[in-house]
């Protein structure tokens, strides 16, 4: 891991922010269950237009609460990303290291989509990325790791189509989106997949595609950010290099290989500080 020793490690932020959410942030996540069925892939998925469905999201106009996420590293200097909604309106935010100590970070808001970068002082190994112009086809599997309920977990999905996801309160904006229905998820894991929002939704070659950043649980849809705001998002920063396929990932092992990205701090647990 890169740097690691010259991280700024402060303890009690934790605690403070999270309470008892945080306690498990260590543990392993249960394997993952199995999925019948082969990857089947549809049509290539066309652009976003006017036309696409919409789904609604109300967002509170109150000062920002205490929360949790999910952030992963694109950059072994110490980059991050995660979801905008996550970190916008904190006064603190930090990512968590283990054994109740976390490292502070600096945040920098994407105006186009929901998306957010974080800096650190050093950082772990980045995820590789999906390389620009990527055709998705519906159909598509995808894998998405983090702290859902602020604990190790993750969930499967496959690629429905496009939406568009129309946020009014704070933060009020219309947004191009990814729609995948769930497939699976981590044995125990029930209810509301919160905190897996900033995570990284994988492909089969273990690449980054999107950002999960919503859920429609009663729909059992899963939503990332589109591939093209993603590409938008990144586009100052230097990641040339990182597109090379990383380990391959399917039904049977993405809960062992999210075990081991958690483990290895590339997927790390976001805690935003508001008082």
């Amino acid at each position: 891991m890169a740097r690691l020793p010259d991280w700024l490690i402060y303890g009690g932020l934790v605690a403070g922010a999270v309470g008892l959410s945080l306690l498990n942030g260590g543990a392993d996540a249960p394997p993952a269950p199995s999925m019948a069925g082969e990857e089947e892939l549809g049509g290539l998925l066309g652009p976003a237009t006017p036309f696409d469905p919409a789904v609604v999201v109300q967002t509170s106009d109150a000062p920002a609460q205490p929360t949790t996420g999910t952030a992963f590293s694109i950059s072994g200097d110490g980059l991050w990303l995660t979801a905008r909604h996550v970190v916008e309106g904190c006064r603190e935010v930090a990512l968590v290291v283990g054994g109740g100590r976390a490292v502070s970070a600096e945040i920098r808001l994407s105006q186009g989509a929901d998306v957010a970068l974080l800096t650190t002082e050093g950082g772990p190994n980045a995820l590789p990325l999906t390389p620009p112009g990527d055709r998705l086809r519906v159909g598509r599997r995808a894998y998405h790791l983090g702290f859902p309920q602020g604990r190790p977990g993750e969930a499967a999905s496959r690629l429905i189509g496009r939406e568009t996801l129309r946020v009014r309160g704070r933060g009020q904006r219309d947004e191009p989106v990814l729609a995948w229905a769930e497939i699976g998820r981590t044995e125990d894991l029930h209810g509301t997949l919160a905190g897996l929002s900033g995570g990284p939704a994988l492909d089969s070659q273990g690449r980054v595609m999107a950002v999960t950043i919503a859920e429609a649980p009663r729909r059992g849809r899963i939503y990332t950010t589109a591939t093209e705001s993603l590409t938008e998002a990144m586009r100052p920063l230097d990641l040339s290099g990182q597109y090379a396929p990383g380990v391959v990932v399917n039904r049977g092992n993405y809960g062992t290989i999210a075990d081991t990205l958690r483990r290895d701090l590339r997927v790390a647990q976001v805690v935003c500080l508001t008082a």
